[in-house]
């Protein structure tokens, strides 16, 4: 195994965040082949060399990957202080420390990655690496040409524009539309201020694939692993800003700005 720094190291074992561990190698609870480490720049190889933090052994936790196909009412954070129930009761017990990819509002239905694998959880949610998000939403109105455009275009929310990559109205009636939309920021509820700001406010929102990956037969509330293979599309799909990006469903799509009728 490759050498890791060591705050890295005793992160990934679920001993906190990497901030926190800094400060247990700082305080000098932290030894290295019997010796204490309280220099922060220092590397190990975990496979190789014996790790305590307050005498205990430090061991690596098994990399887990789960979807949720989470309901609406369930949070996305770890701990809540209003009680709400979280997306990680409807996990299996584990003994690892877990966390969601990015998050979905309480009022948001969909697919929902939860891992203890901090580095995957960054190339998947940061919007530096471009990963798209696609939500099917029902909003009231009928949705137009003209707002689309203006949802490919870009629309100011707080303060920062948010633009659409595809957008596509799946069915429409004068009361009420159903709108699918890509986007691959994830902003904090960007997807119902975007269209709030077009004039089409969200009745019922659902995110239905991240990246590659999509699982129409996961009934709301299920969770399943995801396979190694998934694993790896995720990542493939995790890419720098600055590429060419493409529409949700592959090469057919050769415009990352074309509207569809």
């Amino acid at each position: 195994m490759a050498l890791e720094r060591l705050q890295k190291v005793l992160a990934a074992a679920g001993l906190g965040s990497r901030r926190a561990c800094e400060v247990l190698i700082t305080q000098g609870r932290v030894t290295v082949d019997g010796k204490v480490a309280s220099e922060l720049g220092t590397k190990v190889d975990i496979e190789t060399q014996h790790v305590r933090c307050d005498g205990e052994p430090v061991r690596p936790e098994r990399k887990v990957y789960f979807l949720i196909n989470k309901p609406k009412g369930y949070v996305s954070t770890s701990q809540d202080e209003r009680g709400r129930p979280r997306v990680i009761d409807l996990l299996p017990m584990h003994g690892e420390r877990l966390f969601t990819v990015g998050r979905l509002d309480a009022d948001t239905e969909g697919l929902l990655i939860v891992t203890n694998d901090g580095d995957f959880a960054q190339r998947i949610a940061h919007p530096r690496y471009g990963v798209e998000k696609t939500y099917r939403a029902l909003v009231k109105g009928a949705v137009n040409n003209g707002a689309k455009q203006d949802l490919l275009a870009g629309v100011w929310v707080a303060g920062c524009r948010c633009a659409a990559s595809w957008v596509k109205v799946l069915k429409r009636a004068p009361h009420e539309s159903t709108v699918e939309i890509t986007i691959h920021e994830g902003r904090n509820r960007e997807v119902r201020r975007m269209l709030a700001k077009v004039g089409h406010p969200v009745l019922h929102l659902r995110r239905v694939r991240i990246g590659p990956l999509e699982e129409p037969a996961l009934r709301l509330g299920q969770v399943r692993r995801l396979t190694p293979e998934e694993v790896q599309a995720l990542l493939a799909a995790s890419k720098p800003s600055g590429r060419t990006p493409r529409g949700p469903r592959g090469p057919a799509r050769k415009s990352y700005r074309k509207v569809e009728r």
